[in-house]
This record gives C-alpha cells, sequence and structure tokens, in this order.
C-alpha cells in the first residue's frame, strides 16, 4: 500500500532470499512453520496501523465497561467453563481488520473479529525480525506498536506472562502443545522467557493446587497459567481433564480463560447495536435474525437481503459464523433460510449472521493483487494499560484468509507489516 516499497520489493525479490527468511524460522522456531509463510511482508503508511489499534482499544473499553453486555456474554459461558478468581481485565487482545472500498471510492477498516485470547505474539515478533534479515529491509521501516521497541516489546510480554512469580512457577499450557500448528510460538515463548510448556491435559490436582512434572520428572507447584488451550477444541474434543476448571484453584491466569467469551463474537452484535462504531459491520444473533428483529436490524442497516419465497431464498451478502469457534472454523459464505432454520432452535443463540465484507486486492505480486487481513495485537499486564504492541498479516485471493480457502497459491500465508 506504499507504492514504492512494494514496487522496489517485488523488483528485488529473489527465491534465495525466500529460502532464507524459511531457514532462518526453522533454526529459531524449533523446527519447520506448521502453516504457510508469504514470500513477502505488506508496507504500510503508520497513520494506518495506528487507526487500527485505537480503533480496537476503544471497542474493547468499550465493552469491559458495559455491565449489561458482560452479564450476558457471561450466561453465555458452557457449563464447566465459567473459571473463578477472574480477572478485571483480559491480559491478551487481538482485533482484526479488513480493508474494504467505499461507497464513495476510498479504502477504510472493518472489523473482522475481536477476540480477547493470546496469539502468536512471540513468533509474530520473530517472523518480523526474519524478514527484515532476510530481504535486507531498512533499518528506518518500524513493525512495534505503541512505543514499544523489540527489547521492551519482550520485556512487556515477559511481565504479562509471569506477573509476579519466577519462570519455573508458571506454565504455557496448550493440547498436546509438541504438535500443535503454532508449537514456534510456544517453543519461542518458552526459549525467551524461560516457562515450560505443558500439555494440558497431564496437570496434577493436589489438594487445592495445580502441579506439573518439569524435565527431570520433578513435581512443581503451578502458580500462573499462560493458557493456549481453545476452549471450543476442549469441546469439540470431549476431552476431559485432569482438573476442573470451574473449582477454585490457588491459581492465576495470565489470559483469564472467562475472558476467551467476554470479548469474542458474541460482542459483534452489541458493538454492532450500539450505533456508536462504523467500524463494526452490521451484525445480529441468529435467533433474532429468524424471530424478525435480527433481520429488520440488517435491512435498516443497509444490508441488501433477498425477498420472494422464503424457502428459496440466499443471504449473499451474509456469513454465518459460530460465536466461540477459533480461526476461522465453522463460518458459512451465503448461508440459505432452510439452512438457518435447521439449526436447532436451542442452538440458534450460538450463532450470528454479519454482513460479508469483501476485501479490497491492495497488495501486488507477481501472482496477482493480493488482499490483507490485519491483526492487532495487545498486552495488558497487570497494574499496566491495555497497549497495542504489534501487527500480524494474513494475506489471501479466496473468500478466507485461512489455509483451505488459499491452497496451492504462492504470495500468500502468514506475514507481518512493516510502516514508515
Amino acid at each position: 500500500m506504499i507504492p514504492t516499497l512494494r514496487s522496489q520489493f517485488n523488483a528485488a525479490f529473489h527465491e534465495s532470499a525466500y529460502s532464507e527468511l524459511l531457514a532462518l524460522l526453522d533454526r529459531r522456531c524449533g523446527g519447520p512453520i506448521q502453516f504457510p509463510v508469504a514470500e513477502t511482508p505488506i508496507f504500510v503508511p503508520r497513520v494506518l496501523l495506528e487507526e487500527m489499534a485505537e480503533q480496537g482499544s476503544m471497542l474493547a473499553l468499550y465493552l469491559i465497561a458495559d455491565a449489561p453486555y458482560l452479564a450476558a456474554a457471561r450466561k453465555a459461558i458452557p457449563d464447566g467453563y465459567c473459571v473463578p478468581n477472574e480477572m478485571p481485565h483480559p491480559h491478551f487482545l487481538t482485533a482484526d481488520f479488513a480493508l474494504v472500498r467505499t461507497a464513495s471510492g476510498e479504502l477504510a477498516s472493518r472489523l473482522v473479529e475481536i477476540q480477547a485470547f493470546p496469539s502468536v505474539f512471540a513468533y509474530q515478533a520473530e517472523l518480523s525480525s526474519a524478514y527484515r534479515e532476510a530481504f535486507s529491509l531498512p533499518r528506518s521501516l518500524g513493525t512495534f506498536l505503541g512505543g514499544l521497541n523489540e527489547a521492551t516489546y519482550w520485556d512487556l510480554l515477559g511481565r504479562t506472562i509471569l506477573g509476579n512469580y519466577k519462570p519455573e512457577e508458571v506454565v504455557l499450557t496448550e493440547i498436546d502443545p509438541l504438535h500443535q500448528k503454532t508449537f514456534s510460538d510456544f517453543h519461542l515463548t518458552s526459549q525467551h522467557l524461560g516457562i515450560p510448556l505443558v500439555d494440558i491435559t497431564s496437570i496434577e490436582p493436589i489438594g487445592n493446587k495445580l502441579h506439573y512434572r518439569d524435565a527431570v520428572g520433578r513435581l512443581r507447584p503451578i502458580h500462573r497459567i499462560y493458557n493456549r488451550a481453545i476452549a471450543d477444541e476442549l469441546i469439540a474434543r470431549q476431552i476431559r481433564l485432569p482438573f476442573e476448571l470451574a473449582a477454585p484453584w490457588e491459581v492465576e491466569w495470565a489470559g483469564h480463560p472467562n475472558w476467551y467469551f467476554l470479548i469474542s463474537k458474541f460482542s459483534i452484535p452489541w458493538l454492532a447495536r450500539s450505533g456508536q462504531f462504523p467500524v463494526v459491520p452490521p451484525a445480529v444473533f441468529l435467533n433474532d435474525f429468524l424471530a424478525g428483529p435480527g433481520r429488520d436490524f440488517l435491512a435498516a442497516s443497509g444490508v441488501p437481503l433477498p425477498d420472494g419465497n422464503l424457502a428459496s431464498r440466499v443471504y449473499n451478502e451474509l456469513l454465518l459464523k459460530p460465536l466461540f469457534s477459533f480461526a476461522g472454523k465453522g463460518i458459512e459464505f451465503e448461508p440459505s433460510q432452510i439452512r438457518l432454520e435447521a439449526i436447532a432452535q436451542e442452538e440458534r443463540d450460538s450463532y450470528l449472521l454479519q454482513q460479508r465484507m469483501r476485501f479490497e486486492p491492495t497488495i501486488e505480486t507477481p501472482f496477482g493483487t493480493t488482499q490483507a487481513e490485519i491483526r492487532i495485537l495487545y498486552m495488558w499486564p497487570d497494574g499496566g494499560e491495555l497497549t497495542p504492541a504489534l501487527s500480524l498479516v494474513r494475506l489471501g485471493r479466496g473468500k478466507m484468509m485461512g489455509v483451505d480457502h488459499n491452497k496451492n497459491q504462492r504470495w500468500v500465508g502468514g506475514s507481518a507489516a512493516f510502516y514508515i
């Protein structure tokens, strides 16, 4: 989106530099990256990222201050997943934005999703560094946000995850972390902060405390958990943990599990109905749509909806999304009336319908103009402030940015943003 930098990068590109990028990541991340890495970063004006960062912060702070919203969101937490000792704010937040073309022809950002859950904070910092090194990018190009640099970024990440504890008293938990696609991030986090990786299914409860086994098999108490186990995966795989999440354990959470539900896709219809945030596309809960008021709201918001025979309607301008899924799982394009009504009555409040946003292709590549989804990564340490820290980029030419929608393509996948 900065034409001179884009054309310079494309003209100087060599496959050997891309190979070096992958080799750097392999060496530093504990093995080959398990998802596509784009051949290119993007180059954007600093003001664009700062505007997105400000929008995401405003949305999060609005939700945290909205007691009726939080009460409704808390009721939506599944049985057995409402965890005691909830922190007054999330430690981590991500806000995903699309770039769309407005009716007046201008580029504008629109919220895709907002989620109070950790992302690949360690990996993304390493990816940005590897792009700079492999492609000899100028040091004058910035990557970190919120006034941070590389040193203060890692310091903030350490304070947010560790709190007041020693590294050996804190664990990073996930389901089988050594075999997750995001292992690279876990590895880097462990290396930088000195915390162990622990399979959440191996945690041992004794009394009112939780424990893990260290590298030599010694039982150690856990004082703080950097949780990366996604609730919907635990539910979908019917994983029974050796401890009850909802029990009052003597443990702190870096990323309290409740916030995964409290700031999530559940918030988007509430934000849309507030009328305060043009960045949020119109959205409603499925049960509200089928009952009538939700459909009326979307129509009044300017979303084109089909008329005619109800049974034959297809909603080309809507997306159907499950509320508590991650990484784009379960999203359906152009749902039909028949499909919507086939969802059981008692499950309809677990879905939303959102206006479909058509990403504007803005990145010139040798394989065609490519779309970018930009995620802002935030940290909020104990006693600190919500801080935008870094951006994460996904490039794609399919309906969505995920791997399944961009198979067998070049110059797509995970990327990073550099700004001037």
